[in-house]
């Protein structure tokens, strides 16, 4: 039987349209926060907690945007689009930066299974966004 691994990961916007991301410490690649889920933990609790845990700012969750499965290592990862309520950024053991992008910024600095990520939490309201991919590249649907 297949076994899968889930992970959350918060887009915390701003009001004037920043997103909060991290420059992770073990591979310095510039991602969402975001980590493994806990097996007692509701996915909204752990994206809150991952984002806190690795920026220092404290969120609550906004909505689900997107469901994202990288088909090679079997990892779900549950994104949800975030509102900062309190906090002041700071690095941690995960993460040598902590920053404030553009979308534009997004699109430059992150891979493409990261960006996708946030700019999907950027659009609208609507159903969440169902994706998967390779582990570097979106896998188009059947």
């Amino acid at each position: 039987m297949p076994l899968h691994s889930v992970s959350v990961a918060g887009v915390v916007v701003r009001d004037d349209g920043r997103v909060l991301a991290i420059r992770r410490a073990d591979n310095g690649t510039w991602e969402p926060p975001g980590g493994v889920l806990e097996l007692d933990e509701r996915p909204e609790d752990g994206a809150v907690r991952e984002v806190l845990e690795e920026t220092g700012i404290r969120v609550s969750i906004e909505r689900l945007t997107g469901v994202y499965k990288n088909m090679s290592r079997g990892v779900v990862a549950l994104v949800f689009r975030c509102r900062q309520i309190g906090g002041v950024e700071r690095t941690s053991s995960e993460s040598t930066a902590v920053g404030w992008l553009t979308p534009e910024e997004v699109e430059k600095r992150m891979s493409e299974v990261y960006a996708v990520r946030v700019l999907d939490a950027l659009e609208p309201a609507g159903a969440p966004h169902i994706r998967a991919h390779d582990g570097r590249h979106l896998l188009e649907s059947a």
